[in-house]
């Protein structure tokens, strides 16, 4: 398989902020997305060595969606999170920088279907609404 593909963004609150914006099903319906015209309407987490996770993502005109799911395989509170998603892999990093916030990078193995930089672009998009949702909770 190719090499993994790596996003990541600075996010200004504290790691434990970080760590449940990403974790908790109500937050992730709010930033999992990679374009305004579409939405998580539903997710669920497990978030334990072996759990599972979901999220159900759909075009906001109900034209299209799809299930974004896997199985957790690693969890490190506030370091680590790693995971399958079919044959693929996924790790995400909490990398605490004290008063410049928290570095969040996310490398995964990119499919076949989409060009590595459409991948990668639509995996940053979500990261910066991720960012964008944890500061303008604060």
């Amino acid at each position: 398989m190719t090499t993994k593909i790596t996003v990541e963004a600075n996010v200004s609150a504290p790691v434990s902020e970080v760590w449940r914006a990403y974790t908790t099903p109500e937050d992730i319906k709010q930033w999992n997305a990679a374009s305004p015209d579409w939405h998580t309407t539903a997710a669920t987490v497990d978030l334990r060595e072996g759990g599972v996770f979901s999220s159900r993502m759909e075009a906001k005109d109900g034209s299209m969606g799809f299930d974004f799911a896997g199985t957790y395989t690693r969890i490190v509170p506030n370091q680590l999170i790693e995971y399958a998603f079919g044959e693929r892999n996924a790790k995400v990093e909490f990398i605490d920088q004290g008063a410049a916030g928290v570095l969040v990078r996310v490398s995964f193995d990119p499919e076949n279907e989409f060009p590595l930089e459409q991948q990668r672009g639509g995996w940053q998009a979500i990261l910066d609404n991720f960012a964008r949702h944890v500061q303008a909770r604060r």
